[in-house]
């Protein structure tokens, strides 16, 4: 390493002997020196024991003397000793650490464990009463030395513990490690009086819930009872104590309903649920629910859901007063719950109750009009009122009351800033359901004049129709094309009416009247209509080719072409005049058969139509129909030179801006690339003919070669298509071939050497 550099390694070729990663670790392994080891050393006699106990305590006590807070060190000494058996020596070490620190929990414990180890009692029953005194909080001392008694099987004892410990009036846990204990002996009696005073310490609703149970389960039903009741007068009936007591009456109401008690449970849950606010109660009215699915009747199940749905809905709209989905719900609920009523037979007052119950709640929800003048804020809004008219309609037979549920909702939207066709053709259906059609029309009438709309004039017109009034829908559909003439599909309609009354003057007027229009929405939906209509109803193929013409003038679209030239190569019905002198309507209808030559023409005006405008890839299209159409019309020879007048893919020629020489797009390479991530700007499409006006010198020695090629592949017998050549029949062009590249270089070539002919012949 020089100047702080790595060296240069100058051979960087391969080691001869080579080595793995597991012969590596293997070998890091092998090498790894033994951690020490203490040699073990074996007594012999009494004096090599003395020797070895004295040099063992002074290190001891050297290691105390050194870190005298350790407890660690400490206990290690004390336990050595006990481990001589030499107790005295131990409990004089203990001592000494207890000096040190006697609030340490572990050395108590491990005082405590040699002491028992030992198997000196009464030793380890005086460190615990010692421990318990100075550390009276420490609940683990007290678990210990109560645990040691009863193991001693000296209950009276361990009795006693607990008594001092809960005089210190400990957590939970330590009055029921005690009321287990006296369970185990059967002094049930005792364990009750525990509970008593567990209750004076700590009142918890789950403490008053474990006594009761614990009184049950001893089959002292009205010593649970009276617990429980002394447990609500304590909390007594304000809101937050009964709200806090909630556990207790509910666990009251599951005893009486184990019990079998189940008015008693119910009074309790009602009891406690009128006292309790809805949002407060969730829990209570949870389990109140689950028990009448249980034990309750039908009615009173169905009316316990769907108050517990009710408070849900009601706090919800509290909240947010326009949230219509939760108005929808919160109706359909109550909608449900009538309909459930009538189903069952309930009695009059019942199904009074619950029918204003739904018109509330739909007075209620469509009071929340939407803020604004926006469309967007109204569109949930409208649907309760067309519901509630429905319900009123159809629920409640009150017809008059859905008439003026329909006014208001009209009267109501802004009909100048927007409108719903909905709500009106909704109401004027419903007049007409009433027999009221002069009602409807007047309806339908002033919501067109006063803000028309398409979804309004289409309402309106199929309302007529089914009525079979076809002046008035003519008339509708004026008005119709005079708010809106650029709807093409209006005009179709319109037309398709005229031509299902058999008034084909009329459809055919309309159809030019809409093609003459100067903007359309989709023209070409209506021109195709129009096309349609003069070839399957009229069969007039000169109307036909006449529109054809027209619509190429104004279009010049390439598929506008191709269907053109397809229409004069298939046949179509006969003309309607012929076909109503024709009196046999079972026979196969006759049809006009189409001319392919003229289709052909139609092809070679829309190819050069395409040619004069540029689009290269409209005119593949065009040939490729062309190309389709001779494989079923034409002949081999047709079909050759549709195939012969198909481009081949070339590369870009452009001007480089540094040289200012014509040069040609980038090679394969790039071109690749750029294929792959779907560009083809260097690439473009070689029509014969464009090749022809454009080099004719190049163009004949392209024809010379191909020749060549082909007689040289007659005599291989190889196939005749030189290589390059292939048509293009996709937007993306294939990537060209190495004889394209040659043949193209060649070309270049060529196109140099007869530039330099005609400048010498100059």
């Amino acid at each position: 390493m020089q100047d702080g550099r790595a060296p240069r390694i100058r051979n960087r070729a391969p080691a001869a002997v080579q080595i793995t990663a597991e012969q590596l670790l293997r070998e890091a392994q092998e090498r790894q020196e033994s951690t020490f080891r203490a040699p073990k050393q074996r007594v012999e006699d009494f004096e090599e024991l003395h020797e070895y106990r004295g040099r063992k305590r002074k290190e001891f006590e050297e290691r105390v003397r050194r870190t005298r807070g350790s407890i660690k060190e400490w206990t290690q000494y004390a336990n050595w000793e006990a481990s001589q058996n030499e107790f005295d020596r131990s409990r004089s070490i203990f001592e000494r650490a207890l000096d040190v620190d006697p609030r340490s929990v572990q050395l108590w414990l491990s005082y405590t464990e040699m002491e028992l180890k030992s198997r000196n009692v009464q030793h380890a029953r005086n460190l615990f009463d010692r421990a318990v005194t100075l550390l009276p909080r420490i609940d683990q001392l007290w678990y210990k030395y109560v645990y040691l008694e009863e193991l001693l099987q000296n209950v009276p004892g361990a009795r006693q513990v607990f008594e001092r410990w809960m005089q210190w009036e400990p957590d939970d846990k330590a009055w029921q490690a005690y009321i287990k204990m006296e369970e185990r002996y059967d002094e049930l009696d005792r364990a009750s009086v525990l509970y008593e005073r567990w209750i004076a310490v700590r009142p918890d609703p789950r403490v008053w819930v474990k006594w009761s149970k614990f009184e049950e389960e001893r089959e002292k039903l009205d010593k649970a009872r009276e617990v429980f009741q002394t447990a609500l007068q304590f909390f007594g009936d304000e809101e937050e104590q009964v709200e806090k007591a909630q556990a207790v009456f509910n666990a009251f109401a599951k005893m009486e309903t184990r019990l079998k008690e189940y008015e008693r449970a119910r009074v309790i849950y009602k009891f406690a649920l009128s006292r309790l606010p809805r949002s407060k109660s969730a829990n209570l009215y949870a389990a109140y629910t689950k028990f009448e699915k249980q034990h309750g009747t039908r009615s009173i199940v169905e009316s316990t859901v769907l108050g517990k749905r009710r408070i849900q809905y009601e706090d919800e709209v509290s909240h947010d007063g326009r949230n219509y989905d939760v108005w929808f719900d919160y109706v359909r609920l109550e909608e449900d719950a009538l309909r459930t009523l009538r189903e069952e037979g309930g009695t009059k007052e019942e199904e009074d109750a619950a029918l204003e119950r739904v018109r509330d709640v739909y007075e209620r929800a469509v009071a929340h009009v939407p803020p604004g003048q926006e469309k967007r804020h109204w569109r949930r809004y409208i649907f309760l009122w067309l519901d509630y008219a429905l319900f009123e309609e159809i629920e409640t037979k009150d017809y008059d009351r859905a008439r003026q549920v329909y006014r208001t909702a009209l009267n109501l939207v802004p009909h100048k800033q927007f409108t719903f066709a909905k709500l009106w053709i909704m109401a004027a259906r419903f007049e007409i359901r009433q027999l009221d059609l002069m009602a409807a029309r007047k309806m339908l009438g002033a919501a067109v004049g006063m803000c028309p709309k398409e979804a309004l004039f289409k309402g309106y017109i199929q309302l007529e129709m089914d009525l079979r009034e076809f002046d008035r829908v003519r008339t509708l559909y004026e008005k119709y094309l005079e708010y809106d003439p650029t709807n093409s599909a209006a005009w179709i309609k319109y037309a398709e009416l005229e031509t299902a009354l058999e008034d084909f003057t009329r459809a055919e007027a309309i159809f030019e009247l809409g093609v003459s229009q100067p903007s359309l929405s989709m023209p070409e939906i209506l021109w195709k209509a129009y096309i349609d209509f003069e070839v399957d109803e009229q069969g007039d193929r000169e109307k036909t080719r006449l529109l054809y013409e027209r619509l190429v003038s104004v279009s010049g679209h390439h598929k506008v072409w191709i269907s053109y030239a397809e229409f004069e190569g298939s046949s179509i019905p006969l003309p309607r005049a012929m076909r109503e002198e024709e009196e046999d309507e079972d026979a196969e209808p006759r049809v006009v058969a189409g001319d392919a030559e003229l289709a052909r023409q139609v092809f070679e005006r829309g190819y050069k139509d395409l040619k004069s405008k540029g689009l290269k890839a409209e005119r593949v299209a065009l040939l490729e129909a062309w190309k389709a159409f001779e494989q079923v019309h034409g002949s081999e020879s047709d079909v050759a030179k549709v195939q012969g007048m198909m481009p081949i893919v070339g590369r870009k020629q452009h001007v480089d801006k540094e040289t200012g020489q014509v040069v040609e797009g980038q090679r394969s390479t790039p071109y690749v690339a750029q294929l792959a991530n779907g560009s083809t700007a260097d690439w473009e499409l070689v029509f014969a003919d464009d090749e022809r006006e454009a080099n004719p010198r190049s163009f004949k020695f392209l024809q010379m070669a191909h020749a060549w090629k082909q007689s040289q592949a007659k005599k291989s017998g190889v196939a005749a298509v030189l290589s390059g050549f292939t048509p293009a029949t996709s937007s993306a062009p294939a990537p060209p071939q190495a004889d394209d590249v040659q043949m193209e270089e060649h070309r270049e070539q060529e196109d140099s050497h007869s530039d330099v002919a005609s400048s010498d012949g100059e």
